[in-house]
């Protein structure tokens, strides 16, 4: 019989109540850690409502993160600095598997807690919380893709959300897994931010829809450049056949008057492509566009 792992959530919004609910569907035992100004009003319980499912299952809830086998560390990147001061005793968990936007928390996290225990993931999906411990999963599919680094550990918990409906893999190659949904998230953060449309919008308008295949063209020739293999035609093939109706998380943390995650999703392309001399006027543009949306001046 597998191991049956104990499980902490970092970040209680759309990814990680979804994480934390899918896994609680199992049985797994799952600590949701939260602000401890909210401690005593959270709600013990976490619903989902998901293609998956309908789940209403019992949690744990703390303000700090207790002796676990995973943190799923699942804050806004603009958040990060803030949520690790729940982690006040490192050596009480096992491995740390975050599911920041971006690329350069990862060196963060293994320059505190040492690279062994860092085991790198991406996830694309639309879900949000609409209330403390009520997560609703929106997108048709919730794409689970970690470092193979995390296999021997964590198989038998991607086995279980794999016959829930996650399309879930293993990558052996970190470059290419990190940078395989930056290419498309850049795009689709920065242009439904800029724009304030969804994705079956900026398609069907032809310069909408040339910013955001330029971006990804763009995107891809950075993401190479650091070294990963990406095939910009493959991601530009996928893009279009997205569902029409999805809003990305920076759109509506813009139209709710909240700091974007600007840095994390375009500072890695805009300083890989000043590295390595590459071009990138769609990105320049679009993040620009973010930037007069947000009331923000961080690059121009």
């Amino acid at each position: 019989m597998p191991e049956k792992l104990r499980h902490a959530v970092l970040g209680a919004g759309g990814v990680g109540g979804l994480i934390g609910s899918s896994l609680a569907h199992f049985g797994a035992p799952v600590t949701l850690v939260v602000r401890r100004e909210s401690l005593a009003d959270y709600p013990q319980r976490l619903k989902l409502e998901s293609p998956f499912g309908k789940f209403d299952v019992p949690v744990s809830v703390m303000a700090e993160v207790p002796p676990v086998d995973v943190l799923w560390l699942t804050v806004k990147a603009t958040q990060l600095d803030e949520a690790l001061r729940a982690l006040t005793n490192p050596t009480c968990v096992r491995t740390i598997v975050p599911l920041l936007n971006g690329i350069d928390h990862i060196s963060l996290l293994r320059s505190r807690y040492g690279t062994e225990k860092i085991v790198p993931a991406t996830i694309a999906v639309e879900s949000e919380r609409v209330a403390p411990g009520h997560i609703m999963h929106r997108s048709p599919f919730a794409r689970l893709n970690v470092s193979s680094a995390g296999r021997s550990l964590l198989e038998g918990t991607i086995q279980q959300l794999q016959s829930l409906g996650f399309e879930c893999r293993f990558v052996d190659h970190e470059p290419t897994l990190m940078w395989s949904k930056l290419v498309f998230l850049a795009a689709f953060a920065l242009c439904t931010t800029a724009s304030g449309k969804t994705t079956g919008e900026i398609l069907a308008d032809p310069e909408w829809a040339r910013l955001g295949l330029g971006c990804i063209r763009e995107t891809a020739a950075v993401a190479v450049a650091e070294g990963a293999h990406i095939d910009a035609d493959a991601v530009i093939a996928a893009a279009v056949k997205m569902p029409g109706n999805m809003r990305s998380s920076m759109q509506k943390d813009v139209q709710q008057g909240k700091t974007p995650e600007l840095d994390a999703i375009a500072g890695p392309i805009l300083r890989g492509a000043k590295r390595h001399g590459i071009d990138v006027p769609a990105t320049i543009k679009l993040v620009e566009m973010v930037e007069q949306r947000a009331g923000l001046k961080q690059y121009s």
